[in-house]
């Protein structure tokens, strides 16, 4: 597969919304072939020419992977996801299941779970959100109280969630992972973990759209640790490019994995700056959205990425920009 580096000459300067021009030298990133490029996701219009779009974990769950419940209580998921936009994010994933294997929440438990989040933020903000489920009936009511998203970790093992998000006419997030849902997957085993993925998405993608679901809403994530070890994730990681040369947007799901944990020897509350440098190589191979749990910190990291590559202007320019310096660094 044959994947195109950044063209842009070496000095070359773009224009930015602030009227600074932007030195635009994108040396080893690698730029996409996006099918659509701009994405209307409800209220909101994102070029990921030009964009990474940072979504936050909402987990209204008991046993969630990473906060461990911290997020159960209404007041607490709703209060969280909007700190989380007031911190930066984009878009907010709501969800009241866990991925790991685990007893069965049915629709209607997991619904009363998601969607009265889902109403409290919209009802507050304009932003992306997506509800994360694989059950048609919480899709459904996810969409109709304002998500504008269904993201499903399970690669469609349910077709129906398919015909719902396209009858709904939002956006649909394919996600690689072989097991049924809920279920262990163990010591899983592939000839060539990055091109299996590829080949798996590609075929998922092509499904959706036979069942209604329109391409320009469509969008793409690997899965990192998803029936997957440690070393099949950070090979995800480092050839991201043939995923994301499948042209559609991708989802780097990376934030305090245990592929990262591993290979740092890093207990969850101390895996930030992994997930981030995994983040960061992620935008840099081509992912448009970064799924994070440490949203400022995150927010940073996608911020000053898209000014090294070029895409936005600094928030201000002071040092030697004058006649003297006297400020500290010069």
């Amino acid at each position: 597969m044959s994947l195109n580096r950044a063209a842009h000459r070496p000095g070359a300067t773009t224009g930015s919304p602030e009227g600074i021009p932007v030195t635009s030298v994108q040396a080893g990133a690698y730029e996409p072939p996006l099918l659509h490029p701009v994405h209307r996701i409800g209220a909101r219009t994102l070029d990921f020419r030009r964009r990474v779009a940072l979504m936050a974990i909402i987990n209204r769950t008991p046993d969630s992977f990473y906060d461990a419940g911290r997020t159960f209580a209404l007041g607490a998921a709703v209060e969280a996801a909007v700190q989380a936009v007031h911190d930066g994010a984009d878009w907010v994933d709501i969800g009241g299941v866990p991925f790991a294997p685990g007893p069965a929440v049915d629709a209607a438990q997991e619904t009363a779970r998601v969607v009265p989040v889902i109403r409290a933020v919209r009802e507050s903000s304009d932003v992306i959100i997506s509800a994360d489920t694989f059950l048609p009936a919480v899709a459904e009511a996810a969409i109709e109280a304002g998500a504008t998203v269904i993201n499903d970790t399970t690669g469609l093992s349910n077709p129906d969630l398919a015909r719902v998000a396209a009858q709904g006419g939002v956006h649909l997030v394919i996600t690689h992972s072989l097991a049924a849902p809920r279920t262990a997957y163990p010591a899983p085993q592939y000839g060539d973990v990055v091109a299996e993925v590829a080949e798996f998405l590609r075929r998922r993608s092509d499904y959706a759209q036979e069942l209604g679901v329109s391409p320009e809403k469509i969008i793409i994530d690997p899965g990192h640790d998803l029936n997957k070890n440690t070393l099949h994730s950070l090979e995800l990681t480092r050839r991201l490019a043939e995923i994301a040369a499948l042209g559609y947007p991708v989802l780097a799901a990376v934030s305090n994995k245990d592929f990262v944990g591993e290979t740092l020897d890093a207990a969850k509350p101390d895996r930030v700056e992994g997930s981030l440098a995994a983040g960061v190589a992620s935008i840099m191979n081509g992912a448009r959205i970064l799924r994070m749990h440490n949203v400022p910190a995150a927010s940073s990291a996608i911020r000053m990425t898209e000014a090294i590559l070029g895409w936005r202007a600094p928030a201000y320019l002071r040092h030697n920009m004058g006649d003297s310096n006297a400020a500290a660094g010069a």
